[in-house]
């Protein structure tokens, strides 16, 4: 067998992983949640569900996938070769991963869309009105909607078929330090609007008023959308993990680092919601709307709008990579199929199931189930149901079948590492805290108590 490709460096780790992690979620889905769920508030239940159940599974996910050193089926037929069930979780997470592309990759041609418009200057206004009009016209296009989500699955499928190291790592080596850089940039000039202190009110106090447990379960999902748990991702690229890597450190920073991204994003775009008289509860054109705006406020503000757009583009694609490498590692461990044939494979698969959400606003727009349209189905199962069954089926998988002891040599590299207190409570919480959160939840979002 051929030597498995994987990361190379510790700094390829960590930046690849969080590549996997901060994207459109941070840039895109955090601020329009935040804004439709009263703020504040929100943003307090997603650093709670993060602390108490993303993080823990993800740490879980990584140390899994490092284990086994297999994709994320293979993985658990691995680790529990005697109860074929637990390989659910990996055809779970590869469903949730194909419905995630369906919706996301539509969402990064949105954004690639927007680098065009910032470059030809048909984004500089700050009237809310024609942002809202430039953005209905973009979404309500059919050729529009599926020429750029099929230059988005171009352009992954071509990183992902150079490997792990010279694709994904390479990729996100360049690309992650510069997207900070101009988000820093970009708060920076936010906050100087006139107006900009009512923004960081609505993000920073919180109304307890307005967290109910649709909030909740929205708050649980995004913690998982995010840190691109529950779905293989983590599981698939803990696989490519070095051995001497310290996860629970890795997997800490990568936390940090994303609710970085949020916040500052946050930070740029709701000081400037409320300064140009945007709505905050706009929903997923809200930052499509509110970037231009800021920029075009300021000098050279095309300039710095174009480089923003390009760099969120180009995070998106870190987070498309790691769902694509799931389905991608399945059929070429599981199939023996080359990397090529896997990705193209994949990417037809996409291009068909995702055709409908992407013309969600035009010609399949009537076509709804419970009230939701292809777009919005496929967010709502993929968050809302298939990742957190994912995680609590991981947690259970860790703490009721795997076992403390394999789960300490794991985390502590054979006992190379000193972390046993750190190991035995995250156990505790694997095995009891984190699945009862999400079941509770879960079940009263469902109306069952």
């Amino acid at each position: 067998m051929a030597q498995r490709d994987g990361f190379t460096s510790t700094f390829g780790v960590l930046v690849a992983t969080l590549g996997s992690a901060v994207g459109l979620g941070n840039i895109w889905k955090f601020p329009y949640l935040t804004g439709t769920n009263g703020g504040a508030g929100f943003l307090l239940v997603y650093l709670l569900a993060t602390l108490l159940v993303g993080l823990p599974v993800m740490i879980a996910e990584i140390m899994l996938g490092r284990t086994a050193r297999a994709n994320a089926v293979s993985s658990f037929e691995i680790l529990s070769p005697r109860q074929p069930f637990w390989k659910s979780i990996g055809y779970m997470g590869l469903v949730a991963a194909v419905l995630i592309l369906a919706f996301y990759t539509e969402v990064a041609g949105w954004v690639f869309a927007y680098v065009v418009k910032s470059l030809t200057g048909a984004l500089g206004h700050t009237d809310p009105v024609a942002a809202k009009a430039t953005f209905g016209a973009l979404v309500s296009s059919p050729a529009q909607a599926l020429l750029w989500q099929w230059l988005v699955l171009a352009l992954t499928g071509g990183i992902i078929m150079l490997g792990v190291s010279k694709g994904i790592e390479a990729a996100a080596k360049k690309l992650m330090p510069l997207l900070f850089l101009l988000l820093i940039a970009l708060c920076v000039r936010s906050l100087t609007l006139p107006g900009a202190a009512e923004g960081l009110r609505f993000l920073f106090a919180p109304d307890f008023t307005k967290i109910n447990t649709g909030v909740l379960l929205t708050a649980l999902g995004l913690a998982f959308f995010k840190l691109s748990i529950g779905m293989g991702t983590m599981l698939t690229y803990g696989s490519y993990f070095r051995p001497e890597q310290n996860i629970p450190t890795t997997a800490a920073r990568v936390m940090l680092a994303d609710l970085s991204v949020s916040l500052l994003a946050g930070m740029a775009i709701f000081p400037a919601v409320f300064a140009f008289g945007f709505e905050p509860a706009a929903g997923p054109s809200l930052v499509f709307m509110t970037i231009p705006a800021v920029f075009d406020s300021m000098p050279g503000g095309s300039i710095f709008m174009t480089l923003f757009f390009v760099l969120t583009a180009v995070a998106s694609l870190g987070a498309i990579l790691s769902i694509l490498e799931v389905p991608v590692a399945m059929m070429t461990e599981r199939w023996s199929w080359s990397r090529r044939k896997a990705t193209l494979a994949t990417l037809a698969v996409i291009a068909l199931l995702g055709a409908p959400a992407s013309l969600s606003q035009s010609l399949t727009q009537h076509w709804t189930l419970f009230g939701l349209n292809a777009f919005d189905l496929f967010d709502y199962l993929s968050s809302n149901v298939l990742l957190p069954l994912g995680g609590i089926l991981i947690c259970l998988f860790v703490g009721w079948h795997y076992g403390l002891p394999r789960l300490r040599a794991g985390l502590s590299n054979d006992g190379a590492l000193d972390n046993g207190k750190l190991v035995g409570a995250l156990f505790v919480l694997l095995r009891y805290i984190s699945p009862l959160l999400i079941v509770i939840v879960m079940f009263k979002a469902i109306g069952a108590f």
